[in-house]
């Protein structure tokens, strides 16, 4: 059986009957906004998993007419949010020159790197040590799948708490995950493997 491929375009041209295009960057930045303003989730426009199931139409004009009619105000209230983001985004970018792009990248490259690694080392030595076992760090191509160390045999990622809360997660990591908080004193992490 041949493998059959669907692009997202096709999809929503099937369903919709039409294609919305965006000017070149604009989505990444409505998104960036969207991110920080909240503007999408279920409290602004509703739990549109569970709408749609109870949605019993089956084409998208009855589906927009009857999600329309539940949440009347839903999608003003969201734009406005995520215009108000857009707009403190354009002023946040007027602050941005090259010198303050240089301090961004030096301070990703070099101190979060740092810091960040450290954190791991010391998190896998205190694990292996309450493990009583030993502990290495990853390899390129153990990196490269999201993997940091592992304590005896097995893989671990280290990931700062911050971590799980992020919306746009697309990483698939096998390995046990073990987030850390940096605390005023130092870090916290829990592991129940």
């Amino acid at each position: 059986m041949p493998s059959i491929k669907l692009k997202n375009t096709e999809i929503t041209q099937e369903i919709t009957g039409s294609i919305t295009q965006f000017p070149k960057y604009t989505s990444q930045l409505m998104n960036l906004a969207n991110q920080n303003s909240q503007g999408t989730r279920p409290k602004v426009v509703g739990q549109m998993t569970e709408m749609f199931h109870a949605f019993t139409g089956r084409e998208f004009e009855e589906w927009e007419s009857w999600y329309e009619n539940r949440k009347p105000d839903a999608i003003e209230n969201a734009t406005d949010l995520v215009y108000d983001m857009i707009i403190r985004l354009q002023d946040a970018i007027q602050l941005i020159d090259r010198k303050l792009v240089q301090q961004w990248v030096k301070d990703l490259v070099v101190t979060k790197t740092f810091v960040g690694l450290s954190f791991q080392e010391a998190i896998l030595s205190k694990i292996a040590q309450v493990k009583a076992t030993t502990y290495r760090h990853s390899t390129p191509e153990e990196e490269s799948k999201g993997i940091d160390g592992y304590i005896g045999v097995k893989p671990i990622s280290i990931k700062p708490a911050t971590y799980s809360a992020k919306d746009m997660l697309t990483e698939n990591i096998e390995a046990e995950i073990v987030y850390y908080e940096k605390k005023k004193d130092g870090i916290s992490f829990n592991f129940d493997f």
